[in-house]
């Protein structure tokens, strides 16, 4: 691989070019053909997520300790983009989720998610938006939409991913501050998914509306630490993701007003190796068993749907990425059913931690590290 950093310009701006140059790409097995990667761009520190613009050679990539870069399919990587909020960038804290808004081309918003310093030193999830610059430089107007609150959080478990529903909402999935009783209680935000409209507004008809001592914008809680979240494109529902402690990883398909368990059902145990204080079983009358379940941790992060034509033998698949495991996951689906699982990429030895279907139908891929990278992955089906 020869790599080589130039500097160019683009829409008005100077870039910092780092070009990856890969003859014919990497090549991993896989039951439906082989897996190609290619390198488009490094030199990431801790990369969180990407989105990408309605041109389809760009896109937006989050740096977690606060950072957000225009970077380009070319291997061009602009320097932080001004109007980015300060984040709290401590352990699992700093600035994380990226989407555009469904009416970019009219509005061009884009929303981020971000851990945000609160008193004590404790912190939460925010979410914000801001008009994407003209010359694409910089987030202006930037405001906050959403906060969890209280803000508990030391440095941990903050989710989160944000999911448009079509229909004039946004999902935002949330961790529990590594403060497991807070997961079951309903004047917090915490371990909960919450739905609000694009600009922050309580939607009428959320599951828990109007009730004392609740915070309305909960749509399911008793989730522990969600790290993918994505529209199923078949039927249009939400689906998440979540790490479990010691075992125990999940999918879920959170529904209105619904209780998904944690802490009192769990399929894992403390790190300690003891059980968890307040779990009574696998499964628990009055709770949601979760959609999928994996023993073993293997620590899921970014969630994608496939429904693009480039590369039939994985139409119907969810990949997801696996940070502890080092893999990309695909779990072959039946309509909602998950029929087949097989883990990719793990002779790359990297943290997937998001994953995205690019408009070309490529996958493509986030490395979680001081040098993260930014991969397209494709399949040269047998």
């Amino acid at each position: 691989m020869l790599r080589h950093a130039i500097r160019t310009t683009l829409c008005g701006f100077a870039l910092v070019a780092s070009f990856q140059v890969v003859a014919e790409g990497q090549r991993y097995s896989s039951k439906v053909g082989e897996v190609t990667v290619k390198e488009i761009a490094a030199g990431f520190e801790n990369p969180w997520a990407l989105a990408f613009l309605p041109d389809g050679e760009h896109l937006l990539v989050t740096e977690r300790p606060g950072r957000l870069r225009l970077v380009g399919l070319d291997g061009s990587r602009s320097e932080p983009l001004g109007g980015v909020p300060k984040v709290f960038a401590k352990a699992q804290g700093g600035l994380l989720d990226v989407r555009l808004s469904p009416d970019f081309d009219a509005d061009r918003l884009v929303y981020l998610t971000y851990a945000e310093t609160g008193e004590q030193g404790k912190a939460g999830t925010a979410v914000g938006r801001g008009r994407l610059s003209d010359d694409q430089t910089r987030l202006e107007n930037f405001e906050v939409i959403f906060r969890q609150m209280p803000k508990l959080s030391t440095g941990v478990h903050f989710g989160s991913r944000l999911v448009f529903d079509g229909n004039g909402h946004l999902f935002v999935a949330l961790g529990e501050n590594n403060q497991r009783p807070t997961s079951q209680e309903l004047d917090k935000h915490q371990g909960k998914v919450v739905r609000i409209g694009l600009d922050g507004s309580v939607p009428t008809d959320n599951p828990f509306i109007g009730q004392d001592g609740v915070q309305p914008e909960i749509w399911s809680y008793g989730h522990r630490n969600q790290q993918g979240a994505a529209l199923n494109p078949w039927s249009g529902v939400l689906w998440t993701n979540e790490h479990g402690p010691r075992g125990g990883d999940e999918v879920n398909i959170p529904q209105a007003g619904k209780n998904y368990g944690w802490p009192l059902a769990t399929h894992g145990i403390n790190y300690s190796m003891l059980p968890i204080p307040e779990a009574k079983g696998k499964t628990v009358e009055g709770t949601e068993p979760p959609h999928h379940v994996w023993e073993k941790s293997p620590g899921v992060s970014g969630m994608a749907f496939y429904d693009a034509e480039r590369f039939p033998n994985w139409q119907h698949s969810l990949f997801i990425g696996a940070l502890v495991d080092q893999s990309l996951i695909r779990l072959q689906l039946d309509g909602d059913r998950v029929v087949g699982e097989e883990r990719l990429l793990k002779e790359l030895g990297a943290r997937i931690r998001d994953v995205r279907v690019g408009p070309d139908g490529y996958l493509y891929l986030l490395t979680d590290a001081g040098d993260g990278k930014l991969l397209q992955v494709g399949l040269d089906a047998r």
